[in-house]
């Protein structure tokens, strides 16, 4: 048992005594099922992967390929895994909730996918008076992040083109800045294409002059649709592409149209749409042949447009209030125009410190482009990186098959569901705080009383928050608690932990989250890191849990 010393004032002293975590008996037992003579075999390490774990396709290569990464720790004598090595394993990195690897079906059209999605991606702060900067651009990429939002204003001078937050103090950088940027890193963490969304306030000269900057950068990377594509591509035949998605914007000053349209190829002008005849008479050819996914203007009567039967897939834009104004009414035309085209979400204005909204009012809409404000550290942001944990963290999560096939389903009407699934949560004990923080990091005298917060994030019938007991004064606290949550639609589901240190005087004190996609949870016992307020991962704090379906 080891001892911790706190003073208080100059010349008193706390001594806590510190448990140090032992193995858990369900531990001891499933060892005991698993191993042969007190040690776990190579043969005995793959039987537990495929009978306990549930990893059905584990190949005894890969049950040899831990134990290889294990040698290097010293925990156990060449023939296999004594219980304590074992213990070890089941907290290491070799034995994590979730997938690393791809594995939905990647061959639907694009708008069957919901994406990784940020919201004036370049912005380094607020919304009203931060910098304009190529690393939040950056970093949002190296994340995951698949669709990036930039506004487009001409420079002081007219003579060239700026991002920045329009109407407000946020300082400018150059859009070609901005384009190296993501052609450099659009797909460092993930092979999917990276879609920029163009706010686009220029005039004529200038979107010439960006087309000729966007061709110019990303060359071959470019995706330009063909006249007689039927359907819109998938993300596997997208790989390494980027796609420009904005409306056709209108000039500035009257010009002459028909000698416009008549220079325009005639396998370009197919199937045409209001937007889009309109668009011709007043802005640049060249900018206009770039745009892969055609942004409309919504109506007035935003039933007409989402009722609006069009020969070429569409994105729409609403903020997070119109989105909510829209469902009451609307909520059924929503999902299935969302079945073949895209709905993109915006944070409201009033968000000017970069905060979020619950996403799920999209998502359960079938919106695939929800975006975010990426500098900030609220829960929802939580919310939607652990919502792209999912699919091995591509930045594409398949839609449920009831958002883009068949019957519309609206789940945000207030009808019963049945319960689908069940999934019950053993939360044995966590460990690294002490190696991740300096002693006094919770309280200037005692080790932190740490608990657990568990919340099933989905549609209102699944939500609930749950808590385990707190652990007074100990840096690894073994909870060993089971929770039950029943799942009426786990697709959508995610399960949301937060561990904090428990504070009677003040606001207790946050330790640790994590939030994980519920239908991607591999069964069994596993090894749960955490995570800061913005998303990062600490070195050594995580969670021992299981997790069983029934």
């Amino acid at each position: 048992m080891l001892k911790q010393h706190f003073r208080v004032c100059c010349c008193f002293w706390r001594h806590f005594n510190l448990v140090s975590p032992q193995v858990h008996g369900d531990i001891k037992e499933i060892f005991q099922q698993y191993s042969e003579d007190e040690l776990m075999t190579v043969n005995n390490l793959h039987t537990f992967l495929k009978d306990f774990q549930k990893e059905y396709d584990a190949s005894k290569e890969q049950a040899q390929e831990i134990m290889n990464n294990l040698r290097h720790l010293h925990l156990f004598p060449r023939k296999g895994l004594h219980v304590e090595a074992f213990f070890r394993y089941l907290l290491s990195d070799h034995n994590l909730p979730l997938s690393t690897k791809v594995h939905h079906d990647m061959k639907a059209p694009l708008y069957h996918y919901f994406m990784y999605t940020g919201h004036n991606s370049y912005l380094t702060g607020n919304q009203v008076y931060s910098k304009s900067s190529i690393r939040p651009i950056v970093k949002a990429l190296r994340k995951g992040v698949r669709v990036i939002e930039l506004d487009l204003w001409p420079n002081s001078r007219k003579t060239g083109v700026n991002v920045l937050h329009g109407g407000t103090f946020t300082a400018p950088v150059k859009l070609s800045k901005c384009l190296i940027a993501i052609k450099d890193n659009a797909f460092s963490a993930s092979a999917y294409p990276v879609i920029i969304t163009f706010e686009d306030h220029l005039p004529q000269e200038l979107q010439t002059k960006v087309a000729q900057m966007v061709k110019g950068i990303f060359g071959e990377m470019l995706y330009q649709p063909k006249p007689d594509s039927q359907e819109f591509p998938s993300p596997e035949e997208l790989k390494k592409k980027i796609i420009i998605s904005t409306k056709p914007p209108k000039e500035h000053l009257e010009s002459q149209s028909e000698n416009r349209v008549q220079n325009l190829q005639e396998d370009q002008l197919y199937d045409l749409g209001e937007d889009e005849e309109e668009a011709l008479q007043y802005s640049s050819p060249e900018y206009l042949h770039l745009i892969g996914i055609h942004a409309e203007k919504v109506r007035s009567n935003i039933g007409e447009s989402l009722r609006a039967e069009r020969g070429k897939v569409r994105r729409l834009s609403l903020s997070e209030q119109e989105l909510k104004d829209v469902a009451k009414d609307h909520g059924d035309h929503l999902v299935r125009f969302t079945q073949q085209n895209f709905l993109r979400i915006y944070p409201k204005g009033s968000r000017v410190d970069s905060s979020n909204y619950n996403p799920f009012v999209g998502w359960t809409h079938g919106a695939q482009m929800v975006a975010f404000n990426m500098q900030g550290d609220d829960k929802y942001l939580w919310i939607m990186q652990g919502m792209f944990r999912a699919n091995g963290g591509c930045g594409y999560v398949k839609k449920p098959d009831f958002l883009t096939f068949g019957e519309v389903r609206d789940l945000s009407r207030a009808e019963p569901l049945e319960v689908k699934k069940t999934l019950k949560v053993k939360i044995y004990m966590g460990e690294g705080w002490l190696r991740e923080f300096y002693l006094t990091h919770f309280d200037w005298f005692s080790p932190p009383d740490l608990y657990a917060e568990m919340s099933v994030i989905g549609v209102a019938a699944d939500s609930i928050k749950i808590s385990t007991r707190k652990i007074d004064d100990q840096w690894e606290p073994m909870w060993d608690q089971e929770f039950t949550f029943e799942l009426r639609v786990p697709e959508l589901a995610l399960l949301l932990i937060i561990v904090n240190d428990y504070d009677t005087l003040k606001e207790h004190e946050f330790a640790g989250q994590t939030c994980l996609p519920i239908s991607e949870l591999r069964p069994g016992i596993r090894s749960v890191p955490l995570h800061d307020r913005s998303g990062n991962r600490y070195r050594h704090v995580r969670l021992l849990v299981r997790f069983q379906f029934v």
